[in-house]
């Protein structure tokens, strides 16, 4: 892959989709250095899926100011001396705002947002992972970390949904939007392989990968 194309990627999707999994991957196999979200680090999170109305806005402001700290350190410059595999990214944020705040919040939220919003730096490119909502489901009921149990359906669906429009949008970077549903780039080789061959002949500013059974 040309990382002088793509210094810093960015792999995106909803709860359960494999972008973490995915990023480790691809940052392993170009030797670049990494930037994870850490849920495990928001001490609101295991109590906001038990009671999302009580705690939603302490856990959407933690989870904002933490992603932007990890930013501010992305965009010094000798950062950027390799390149950069994340899996999330800033501009959605407000996904889970919309979903999980009340009015008088949101409002709160989204000046503080917007205000942070331009310190943070563009990705070269965005893999957003897409898969069902029964699909995830699944994955995150497989997976079994223990504060993710209180997750409801409802909850995917209407995340699943919001990234979907939210996608359909964005276009502040070029987007490959890959279907996982019949594509396993983090336990299949040549699937990984495949996916690297379709960034690598990526030309345009938006493209999908959709491999049929």
């Amino acid at each position: 892959m040309n990382f002088d194309k793509y210094r810093y990627i960015v792999v995106e999707g909803p709860i359960g989709v494999g972008k973490t999994t995915l990023s480790q991957k691809l940052a392993e196999a170009f030797n670049a250095q990494t930037m994870f979200e850490q849920p495990q680090d928001n001490p609101f999170l295991e109590r906001f899926y038990r009671d999302a109305t009580r705690y939603a806005l302490q856990t959407q402001m933690f989870f904002l100011f933490q992603r932007m700290n990890q930013l501010r350190d992305l965009a010094q410059a000798d950062l950027f001396n390799a390149p950069v595999v994340s899996d999330f990214l800033l501009d959605k944020d407000p996904i889970f705002a919309h979903l999980t705040l009340g009015d008088d919040e949101l409002n709160l939220y989204r000046q503080l947002y917007d205000h942070l919003k331009p310190q943070a730096p563009v990705p070269d490119l965005v893999l957003y992972l897409q898969a069902q909502p029964e699909t995830l489901i699944e994955r995150v009921k497989k997976r079994g970390i223990p504060m993710e149990s209180a997750i409801s359906e409802i909850y995917l669906y209407r995340l699943c949904e919001s990234y979907t429009r939210f996608f359909y949008h964005y276009d502040a970077a070029p987007v490959l939007i890959v279907n996982t549903e019949n594509l396993n780039p983090v336990h299949n080789d040549e699937d990984f392989n495949l996916l690297l061959t379709r960034i690598q002949n990526m030309r345009g500013k938006r493209e999908f990968f959709n491999r049929g059974e």
